[in-house]
């Protein structure tokens, strides 16, 4: 029997709690969609219900202001605070259906008296202090947080008072909350960083930035720890001030309390931002300071890379160095994969690099360094057009590595050389499958050739200068500038007009850019827009302008016009 009664009161509690379920979701569609005379029905008997749940009585309370029943709302409020004194958080709500209703002086009364109360009922301190947040009541607010903390020294409403501060427009007082959340525990820090993102921008003179800059440095002086230099040299990084942002990972090793993984990182940033002087001022630290051979011959490898984008004279004597101290072997891999790189692409010295690859084939590396190696040879073998070996070995690495990153990349080397040797359907096939690659550079690569070899195709044995397109495609490939933009020349007279007219201007224009160039680029991007202001490459010419103006030409008013039409 007993046993009987317990199965029929679950099944009640159940078909209620789903009953409850089923007319929140209703009410709250009336709600959404400002029917709130059929919603207050619903919210009433939800509130009667539960009692205790303030989501229903606020909701409630919503639909008696939006219908103008605002002493009606006034009397369950009254009612509420007559039976339970002490959930003081009423009193804002009750203070807000008088701001709805014009009548300031009684609002303030109510939310004066929520927060005398907020120290005899500290436990609904916070729920009393987040209305009035949400009221935009913000001077309460911080007054309430004030009030929980001083009373609870372990309570914690730094992020609540620095939004609040931020939503006020009190900048200042924002970040010393968050400067002071740090202050008390570091592990606070990557939230910091998140919530100050959103303020500090690129320029430095902003106000946000340095108002953000004085209460670090503010703090520094006041209570000096090691994660002032670390927020000030996150600070600098945003604003792109590299060598400002150096300068306090170096006072942390200075101290030997910070590992180099910040000065590693801070390499590639700068790097990839192409300020070459401070990012080989951070390998050079990692040199001198590692411990890690993997890092120490990054770090190398890095500085080689850097020396060969500044064109610096004596690199064959710096590769020559690095080899007599260290060798070829697995260590100096990568070192030899960028010195065959450097070999062809730069001295054209094509045999010498395909002799150094092939010996590195035999040394005892990872399966994923010998895919490197022969991604490598294979785009050696298409610049001296050996196109079938080349393509054993992209094959090579596609099969091996099926569903990785370095099949991608192998799969689309074999549709760049089935492009250049004029085998379009192959070269279709295989990046079809590649636009939808994990990896985005691979997959925008892949959908760029893939409408090129597409909207210029050639139908019915109609030339459409597509094969001529792919041969200046590969000179330029093979750094054979001249001879790629007389023969794009040829390709924009010819098919004037034409779909592929377009194409060649760009192509030509990026080989402009190249040679420094920039009166012909800007006139062949102008073109690019003229011809077809639908095309699919106007935008890359409006953000290639862009780019033009801002890094080469330093006219930033200019870029901006351009950045602005994207």
């Amino acid at each position: 029997m007993k046993k009987n009664i317990v199965i029929i009161f679950s099944l009640f509690v159940t078909f209620f709690s789903f009953a409850q379920k089923n007319n929140f979701i209703i009410a709250e569609n009336y709600f959404r969609n400002s029917e709130y005379k059929k919603a207050i029905q619903l919210y009433q008997e939800l509130y009667e219900n539960s009692p205790y749940n303030t989501t229903y009585l606020k909701r409630l309370i919503s639909c008696y202001q939006e219908t103008n029943q605002f002493r009606q709302a006034e009397n369950t409020l009254l009612k509420k605070i007559d039976k339970f004194p002490k959930q003081i958080y009423l009193l804002v709500i009750l203070g807000h259906n008088f701001e709805k209703q014009q009548l300031k002086k009684q609002a303030n009364k109510q939310y004066q008296k929520a927060l005398r109360a907020i120290k005899d009922n500290i436990g609904y301190g916070s729920l009393t202090a987040n209305l009035f947040k949400e009221y935009n009541q913000l001077d309460y607010a911080i007054k309430a947080y004030d009030i929980i903390m001083e009373q609870n020294p372990k309570a914690n409403f730094g992020f609540q008072l620095a939004q609040v501060y931020g939503e006020k427009g009190n900048f200042e007082k924002m970040f010393e909350c968050y400067v002071d959340l740090v202050d008390k525990n570091e592990n606070f820090v990557s939230s910091v960083k998140r919530y100050a993102n959103r303020y500090v921008t690129e320029n430095n003179e902003s106000e946000q930035n340095k108002l953000f800059k004085k209460a670090l440095l503010k703090k520094s002086v006041s209570n000096p720890k090691n994660i002032w230099n670390n927020l000030l040299a996150w600070l600098f990084i945003k604003e792109k001030q590299y060598p400002k942002a150096l300068v306090q990972y170096k006072a942390l090793i200075a101290r030997k309390t910070e590992n180099l993984a910040n000065i590693k990182e801070l390499g590639k940033i700068t790097y990839d931002n192409l300020d070459y002087q401070t990012a080989k001022d951070c390998y050079n630290i990692i040199i001198e300071n590692t411990n890690y051979e993997k890092d120490k011959f990054h770090g190398i490898h890095m500085n080689l890379l850097i020396d060969i984008a500044n064109k610096e004279q004596n690199l064959e004597a710096k590769f020559k160095e690095i080899f007599d101290q260290y060798g070829f072997n697995k260590k100096t891999i990568y070192i030899q994969l960028t010195y065959a790189d450097f070999l062809t692409f730069q001295r054209n010295e094509p045999q010498k690099a395909i002799s150094i690859l092939q010996k590195a084939l035999n040394l005892p590396l990872s399966k994923f360094s010998k895919a490197s190696i022969k991604l490598k040879l294979g785009e050696i073998l298409v610049f001296i057009r050996n196109f079938n070996k080349a393509l054993i070995y992209f094959s090579q690495v596609q099969t091996k590595f099926k569903n990785h990153e370095l099949a991608q990349k192998a799969r689309f080397k074999v549709a760049q050389t089935s492009y250049f040797k004029s085998d379009f359907n192959w070269a279709k096939a295989q990046l079809k499958v590649l636009k939808g690659s994990a990896s985005q550079l691979i997959a925008n690569d892949a959908t760029e050739l893939f409408l090129t070899i597409s909207d210029n195709q050639p139908s019915d044995s109609i030339p459409t200068g597509l094969k001529e397109y792919a041969k200046a495609d590969l000179l330029a490939f093979q750094n054979q500038d001249k001879n790629a933009i007389t023969l794009l020349s040829k390709l924009i007279t010819n098919y004037k007009n034409q779909p592929i007219e377009d194409e060649a201007l760009f192509k030509q224009a990026q080989i402009f850019v190249k040679n420094k160039m920039f009166d012909k680029a800007i006139a062949n991007f102008e073109k690019v827009i003229s011809i077809n202001k639908e095309g699919v490459l106007v935008d890359n010419s409006l953000y290639a302008l862009a780019e033009l103006y801002y890094s080469k030409l330093n006219t930033p008013k200019k870029a901006s016009e351009y950045y602005q039409k994207i």
